[in-house]
């Protein structure tokens, strides 16, 4: 392919990214930009160019080995749930922009921390930046099928403008705002997607090397295992190997926590705690189907490559090429090229703010900045970023150029993860014991990292650039014990874990030792306690905890404050203070609140280090004694506990009063069922009440009535009476049930017997809506009140009967047995129940409203009846909505 094609795609795609970004930073309030997907797939920016090449490069040679870098992470990401949920609250409430500034206040604001935890970053992740711009010169190289390894002019080599775009990118969009804290949406949203492009195109060619070259898993094994030893490329063969890998993941385990990328992507860029939630199984899936074809990748480019005569790290862009996909092969270019923008533009940005807060502002920049001009002091501090990105890019290009392109992506991408190791017992174990302290902190770093120069960079340096195993093979003067990979005579580890191993040792081992022997200052105390506190409430118990004294005045404060926020920004910033913590405005005097609330203002700009020193400049500090921080802090815990128990108490009052309403509603309710019961009693007492009354008036004025009309009156007379008596009985019935005043009848009965007689009681009804009744009741003896459950039965006809249509109407009757139970169901294919009135409609005082008229036919007791009568047999009714029609199910113990 053309270099000229390939740099116009190159160019494109940049320029794909750029406006994708612009977008994302004018909508950062939309549901595309701003979600928890894209927060746990912008985590992906873990897997740089060494993981989507290297990994197929690892499997290749060494086997499973490659899973090292990714159990890590798979294992850290439930702790989660409690670790990271912890930093989060740490980092929000102190704005906290970057891991130096994050360790620097753990020991106090200790400025020389932050500075060498920035050192440290710096030789850790400047030689993993040139990695990314090794990747991309060879693929590119490969693409193009160049044979020049290395240009002799600077501005022949097409990585160094790759690397000026990245460079520029970075700082376009890494730069706009001064507050490090800001979330940096358009960065977030693109590493995402870049984090989906280079998972998609990995797996769309791990499908081809396996399904097309190849036809499938089986063959692909089958034909591996015939040319090399598959089982030792995919089984842990010894102890050795095993302890290995469990340092290695020790290692990618401490990495997803401290890698300065990792930290900005899953902690600075998080915007809700809550997106922890979809990121602790989203990364996990995701980090597994990356490596669902590696394996297969690495066994297929084994099988058409001479791994001594090319790179196993590109099996990935070499086996498309070799079959002529080469659309395939430049897909696989842009993943490759995704990876190493997400990962340098990231890792950049992360270090530009660390070296700017604690490196180049903390030491001598702080008296340059102009009093009243904010706006120039912000330009300045943009300024001072922008050049650290450019800077930091040139000195990676700079090691690439000059010792990157003979060493495998393997190694320089372990070196940097051993050497960013060295600040994990700081880390950790300041987080969880209050006595470790800036002694303990700045020992073991320093002599972790010595650790790391002697049994790993030194040697690494000897053997991979100068060709030189003496110092390798026989150690420093000849001492074989002092041999930098088998220090000690401990010879069964690599290098790389030799040197995790000893480094770890060294730094743990001067962490206790300087933070038992040497006590810490007041302010480091302080932030200890703070950041091992378990409070949920981190905001609480940091106002109140916040240990200070002496005097300080809010002028004073207000002027350091008014050089970078402005006066408009201070002024609002302190009247809210002053509002949400019920100060007077004209208060003169600052307060330990106000102060700690004002470094935290600054921190978030010029970082934790550089805010302590500007404040600590206008204020005049006293020493505070153990007993008083200790004072302090119990009355904070007090505090908090006290409005823990008042919250407790104020949820418990909410929920009663929520249930009280929730009664008073149902009784409400109640109330207006019982007046629609009684309405309709009334109505149903009436009606015959007043046919007889008429039909007697008549009979009685009327003495020459013909005989056959007479008996006719007398009649209704008798049927208005039989109605009347009826109704009174359900009322008493009711009653009784209601109160278990009626004793059951039980005898041994048959259910089809008692099934046919409700039918028979109505019949009548049946023959005059011409409707049709299907009884599938079987004959079964079983123990029960045969006149009530007649009365339930004859009550379920009834309603059936009342709400299917003339002619059409059709009812059902059905019997199960269930282990101990009977079970009969009654099914028309009516009008139904609404929806609304199912939970009510066995109630006592609740009539289900007929859909054609506005007051229900009959006296409504019928199923509340029933649901009396099946209860007091210790059995069960309820109804079933049909597509047409209701089903009504009663359960009877046998």
């Amino acid at each position: 392919m053309s270099n000229y094609l390939l740099v116009i795609i190159i160019l494109v795609y940049f320029g794909v990214l750029f406006l994708i970004a612009l977008w994302s930073d004018k909508n950062v309030n939309s549901k595309w930009v701003n979600n928890p997907y894209v927060y746990s797939l912008s985590l992906g920016v873990y897997c740089s160019a060494w993981t989507y090449y290297g990994s197929v490069g690892i499997a290749a040679t060494s086997g499973i080995s490659f899973l090292t870098t990714y159990l890590g992470p798979v294992i850290a990401a439930p702790l989660w749930v409690y670790v990271l949920r912890k930093i989060l609250r740490i980092v929000k409430y102190q704005k906290i922009s970057s891991i130096a500034d994050f360790i620097a206040l753990r020991y106090g604001n200790h400025r020389f921390i932050g500075a060498l935890v920035t050192v440290i970053c710096l030789l850790g992740i400047i030689p993993y930046i040139s990695l990314q711009l090794k990747a991309i010169s060879e693929t590119f190289q490969i693409i193009t099928n160049e044979t020049n390894v290395k240009r002799i002019f600077l501005f022949e080599d097409t990585t160094f403008y790759i690397a000026v775009l990245i460079a520029l990118f970075a700082t376009f969009f890494g730069t706009q705002t001064t507050d490090t804290t800001d979330k940096r949406r358009g960065i977030v949203f693109i590493v995402a997607i870049e984090s989906l492009v280079k998972l998609l195109i990995f797996i769309v060619i791990g499908v081809y090397a396996t399904f097309f070259i190849y036809d499938g898993t089986t063959d692909l094994f089958q034909q591996a295992n015939a040319s090399f030893d598959v089982y030792k490329l995919s089984t842990i063969s010894s102890l050795t190997e095993g302890v290995n890998m469990f340092y290695m993941i020790a290692i990618s385990f401490i990495a997803i926590f401290l890698l300065p990328r990792q930290f900005q992507m899953s902690v600075v860029s998080n915007d809700r705690e809550y997106h922890l939630k979809t990121a602790i199984w989203l990364f996990p899936l995701y980090l597994l189907l990356f490596n669902l074809f590696v394996i297969y990748i690495a066994w297929a480019g084994n099988l058409n490559f001479d791994s001594s005569a090319v790179n196993p790290d590109y099996y990935t862009l070499l086996l498309p090429l070799k079959y002529d996909s080469f659309w395939l092969a430049l897909l696989v270019f842009i993943g490759g090229l995704s990876a190493v923008i997400s990962m340098v533009v990231v890792s950049t940005v992360a270090l530009s703010n660390m070296v700017s807060n604690s490196l180049i502002i903390p030491y001598g920049f702080l008296e340059t900045f102009n009093k009243n001009n904010p706006e120039e002091n912000t330009k300045y501090i943009k300024n001072i970023r922008r050049f650290s990105i450019f800077t930091l890019i040139i000195l990676a290009y700079i090691f690439y150029f000059n010792f990157s392109i003979e060493i495998t992506l393997f190694s320089i991408g372990y070196i940097s993860f051993v050497i960013i190791a060295q600040l994990a017992p700081s880390f950790f174990i300041g987080m969880f014991w209050t006595k470790g302290n800036s002694v303990g902190a700045i020992l073991g770093i320093c002599f972790g990292f010595l650790t790391v120069v002697y049994t790993l960079i030194v040697p690494f340096i000897c053997d991979a650039i100068f060709n030189n195993y003496h110092f390798t093979e026989n150690g420093p003067f000849g001492i074989a014990l002092l041999k930098p990979y088998n220090l000690f005579g401990l010879n069964f580890l690599t290098p790389t874990t030799n040197a995790f191993f000893w480094s770890m040792t060294v730094n743990v081992v001067m962490y206790l030792v300087g933070s038992m022997y040497v006590k810490g200052s007041y302010r480091e105390r302080n932030y200890a306690e703070l950041f091992v506190s378990n409070s949920n409430d981190f905001a609480l118990f940091s106002e109140t905890a916040y240990v200070w004294k002496g005097e300080a005045y809010v002028a004073d404060i207000r002027n350091v404050l008014e050089k970078f926020l402005g006066i408009e920004k201070t002024n609002r910033a302190i009247n809210l203070f002053f509002a949400k913590n019920k100060i007077p405005k004209n208060t003169v005097k600052a307060d330990a609140k106000f102060i700690n609330f004002s470094e935290k203002l600054l921190t978030g700009i010029i970082g934790s280090t550089s805010s302590k020193i500007l404040i600590s400049n206008v204020i005049k500090e006293q020493p505070v004694s153990l007993t008083e921080i200790l004072k302090i802090l119990e009355e904070s815990k007090e505090t908090i506990s006290t409005n823990k128990f008042l919250k407790e108490k104020s949820d418990q009052l909410t929920q009663l009063t929520q249930e009280l309403k929730s009664v008073n509603e149902e009784l409400v309710v109640k109330d207006q069922q019982k007046d629609d019961f009684l309405d309709t009693v009334a109505h149903e007492l009436k009606t015959p009440i007043t046919a007889i009354k008429a039909s007697a008036e008549v009979l009685m004025f009327d003495d020459e009535m013909p005989a056959d009309l007479k008996q006719k009156f007398l009649n209704n007379i008798v049927d208005d009476t039989n109605r009347l008596t009826k109704l009174i009985n359900n009322i008493l019935d009711l009653e009784k049930l209601a109160n278990g005043r009626e004793e059951l009848d039980l005898s041994n009965n048959n259910i089809l017997e008692t099934v046919l007689k409700a039918i028979h009681f109505v019949d009548q009804s049946i023959t005059d809506k011409q409707i049709t009744i299907q009884n599938n009741v079987k004959s079964l003896f079983f123990v029960y009140d045969d006149d009530r459950i007649l009365q339930v039965f004859s009550n379920l006809l009834t309603n059936a009967i009342k709400f299917v249509e003339p002619v059409n109407g059709h009812i059902e009757i059905n019997l199960s047995e269930q282990d101990d139970f009977v079970l009969i169901s009654v099914e028309d294919n009516g009008k139904g129940i609404p929806e609304e009135d199912f939970e009510f409609i066995f109630d006592k005082f609740y009539q289900s409203k007929n859909q054609t008229t506005k007051k229900p036919v009959g006296s409504g007791f019928g199923l509340s009846i029933c649901k009396h009568i099946v209860e007091s047999h210790k059995g069960s009714i309820w109804a079933e909505q049909k597509s047409k029609g209701v089903r009504f199910l009663v359960k009877l113990p046998k």
